[in-house]
């Protein structure tokens, strides 16, 4: 007889984490407060990003996580693009910059390339070419929509894997083997918390023992007046050089950021690096801004949208681009270098959090890692 397991929150870590429990032998039954998932899963780029992870571990875990997106949306028939990504340079430091990383990358087995104005004009659409030094391409970059993804998962998770849902109620406690649901409780033979910083409600002593913020960050989705405009691949800023782990293997990193911090202080005090990702129907997703704390203001600050879309014209000619959409997203992140919570919270209770702005990349990856060590 199979062991039946619950998971609190039907986000990405949510899903990613029933899916590895019913191919491990569960009868599992995802609960969720909302009619549909809300928060940070549907609110970012949908971009599916091994080059951010460094070597290792995470790299791997990155790459798993890509097949599988691949896998399922094949199965599920939602869109998704093996776009790849590029990240642009217009000074010199920045061309050192991705010069080294594509020495470190290609040695370490990346597919990446560097590419001149010219090849970037040839594959690249809305470029902008003045000061354009070089930049360097990676092809392992997926693009989904999160919006559609994300809604359209529910349905796959129940037809090829017997999940069950539970919509529109919310765990107001967990006890071993118990989940509460107001007057409703369901029994099973493990819990797994997927409910992003939400957990504090459940498990506040837990929530208050582990190094972690929250992050707020700011977007924004644009349409093209130019009729069936694709970029061709997701767009990258220098400010993304200085966001990501990877990419401390150039040894001239430092020396970037020394001249960020003395040119665009502002950028880096809001964690603003800018970056473009463009899904099946044409919209240009924007951003993004990290500000972290316990409590965030729940209006949007134009000034941060601005500091956006001014370093975006650095890099994209936008003339034509209309912004349709903005919005804000929260996620919870750890602060002390680790990249996600994995911990037992009581005998048969696990809590699974703490991804970052990383959870599209790295969910199905780490939740197949994390169940098959308690399967």
């Amino acid at each position: 007889m199979n062991k039946s397991a619950v998971v609190i929150g039907a986000g990405i870590v949510g899903l990613a984490t029933a899916r590895a429990l019913s191919l491990n032998g569960f009868t599992v039954t995802v609960v969720e407060r909302s009619g549909m998932a809300v928060g940070a899963s549907v609110r970012n780029f949908g971009m599916i990003w091994p080059i951010g992870q460094p070597d290792g571990k995470m790299y791997n875990r990155a790459f798993r996580s890509r097949n599988i997106w691949k896998e399922i949306a094949d199965a599920a028939g939602f869109w998704f693009d093996e776009c790849g990504s590029i990240h642009l340079a217009y000074h010199e430091d920045e061309w050192i910059v991705l010069q080294e990383l594509n020495e470190a990358f290609n040695k370490n087995g990346r597919s990446v390339e560097l590419m001149n104005p010219t090849q970037i004009g040839e594959k690249v659409n809305g470029v902008n070419h003045h000061n354009l030094i070089g930049g360097l391409f990676c092809k392992t970059e997926l693009i989904i929509d999160p919006r559609e993804a994300i809604a359209a998962l529910p349905l796959y998770l129940i037809e090829n894997h017997n999940v069950q849902f539970i919509w529109n109620k919310n765990v107001v406690a967990v006890e071993r083997n118990k989940v509460m649901m107001g007057d409703e409780t369901i029994q099973a033979d493990i819990i797994f918390i997927c409910s992003g910083a939400d957990f504090e409600t459940l498990y506040p002593e837990k929530f208050a023992e582990l190094q972690l913020t929250k992050c707020k960050l700011q977007m924004m989705r644009y349409i093209s007046s130019e009729s069936k405009f694709r970029i061709g691949t997701s767009l990258c800023g220098g400010l993304s050089l200085i966001h990501y782990e990877s990419f401390k293997a150039a040894p001239s990193l430092p020396l970037l950021k020394e001249r960020y911090q003395n040119e665009l202080s502002e950028y880096l005090q809001l964690g603003v690096h800018v970056m473009v990702s463009q899904n099946g129907k044409g919209e240009l997703t924007v951003g993004d801004s990290h500000e972290y704390g316990s409590t965030f203001s729940p209006f949007d600050e134009a000034y941060i949208n601005d500091l956006i879309t001014t370093y975006l014209k650095r890099f994209a000619i936008v003339d034509n681009w209309k912004l349709v959409q903005s919005w804000h997203g929260i996620y919870p992140k750890m602060t002390d270098g680790k990249t996600d919570v994995f911990i037992q919270a009581e005998e048969g209770v696990y809590i699974l959090n703490g991804l970052g702005g990383a959870g599209m990349t790295l969910s199905f990856g780490l939740a197949e890692e994390m169940v098959g060590t308690i399967s």
